[in-house]
């Protein structure tokens, strides 16, 4: 009887064994009067092995068992070694596969604070030399077109000077002449605004006029010079007696400040105005009016502007016209394309090192049920672990081959 119950026990520890060692081995891996770093690392690192581990000797237990009664022993028996050799494998693979996350993870972080570093520099650059970007193909737009705009620009800015000149000048005797007519004190500003809208369009239409008269000598048109000399000498009468008369009587108190007993007539203060006209209206003429009168007046006339240009020109244009925001949006595209394929990669690292474990368990339970392995190990890639239904069909064949072959046998 002693014999017996000796037996009997030691057949007990036999076929328990994973009884004697787990609940220690579980205790011991979960940590829970460890600190609280150890604790975790315990559990991240030892607590799936762990039950991995167990399962794996509760597994071997009736799977030596069976192979009495299998074909194929040796062929089993190997599988089962090497199950635990894939075990042995998927434990390192885990601890390898958390540490190479975490240097990934480490790693994604900082690339993507050096993205977010970059991207916000690059935002304020994009901010700060927006203006001089677009000014400077504006620039290469205006230089390289057909079209006069700076003489356009030039001129334009000529009349708005005269024009603000002028009505500084003939503010006093508007003022005047109008409160003589109407009986009451006017504001500057009322008076102002109209007589600068106004003075501008005149100084502007004598540009016109000399514009016209400038064309009809070269076309050596004797009637239209004729009647455009006649209308740009009443132009010269207007601008000198109203205009520029002003202008000098305003410099007459100081030509008088620094010369004694000076004098001057009407007939000199309309000479001066007569010969400051000529000199502002040839410098500004031949400087850029000649070439920007032309084309405003083809815009007030609604000719038109002609910007004929090749079309290879137009397709170079074309290209560099975006240069920096297809840049941008080229930037932004391939920053998004790295955080996806960084987000895979850290997500296959994530997964792959618990699923080894879990895909070795998994291997002990096919091999006791169908005497085959379900998971091929290790997974190198995401794509190694198979749909749900794969795993189905691979299972039912290789049932069926094994059923086939014992069969024949």
């Amino acid at each position: 009887m002693v014999n017996d119950s000796g037996f009997t026990k030691f057949l007990l520890y036999l076929l328990l064994f994973p009884a004697l060692f787990q609940g220690a081995l579980i205790e011991y891996t979960w940590a829970a009067g460890d600190p609280i770093i150890l604790m975790a690392a315990k559990r991240l690192f030892l607590l799936l092995p762990a039950f991995a581990f167990i399962l794996g000797c509760w597994i071997t237990i009736p799977a030596l068992l069976t192979a009495i009664f299998r074909h194929n022993r040796k062929s089993y028996i190997i599988t089962l070694f090497i199950t635990w050799w894939d075990l042995g494998k998927a434990i390192v693979s885990f601890w390898g596969g958390v540490i190479r996350f975490f240097f990934y993870l480490v790693v994604a972080l900082l690339e993507l604070l050096k993205t977010l570093v970059l991207g916000i520099w690059s935002l304020i650059q994009s901010i700060i030399l927006m203006p001089f970007q677009m000014l400077g193909k504006a620039s290469q737009k205006v230089v390289g077109s057909k079209v006069p705009w700076i003489a356009v620009f030039l001129t334009l800015f000529w009349v708005l000077v005269e024009t603000i000149i002028f009505t500084y000048v003939t503010t006093p005797l508007v003022l005047d002449t109008m409160s003589n007519i109407t009986g009451e004190q006017l504001s500057v500003i009322m008076v102002r605004i109209p007589l600068f809208t106004f003075l501008f369009f005149i100084v502007l239409g004598s540009y016109a006029v000399l514009s016209t008269f400038v064309d009809s000598v070269k076309e050596k048109d004797i009637s239209q010079i004729l009647g455009i000399g006649a209308i740009e000498i009443i132009v010269l009468f207007v601008e000198v007696v109203f205009l520029y008369r002003e202008f000098v009587d305003a410099l007459v108190p100081w030509f008088s400040l620094y010369a004694e007993n000076f004098q001057i007539s009407m007939m000199g203060i309309l000479a001066v105005a007569a010969f400051m006209w000529f000199g502002i209206r040839s410098l500004s003429w031949f400087l850029f009016a000649a070439y920007g009168t032309p084309t405003i007046m083809s815009i007030i006339q609604g000719k038109g502007i002609d910007m004929k240009t090749t079309s290879k020109k137009k397709s170079k244009q074309k290209k560099t016209s975006w240069d920096f925001s297809n840049g941008f949006m080229q930037q932004l595209k391939d920053d998004a394309d790295w955080v996806q394929k960084k987000g895979e990669d850290l997500l296959a690292a994530f997964m792959l090192p618990p699923l080894q474990i879990i895909a070795a368990g998994i291997n002990f339970l096919t091999l006791l049920v169908s005497g085959s392995h379900l998971f091929e190990l290790p997974f190198k890639k995401l794509d190694d672990i198979k749909p749900s239904n794969v795993l189905i069909e691979t299972i039912s064949k290789k049932s069926e081959e094994l059923k086939t072959s014992t069969s024949s046998k």
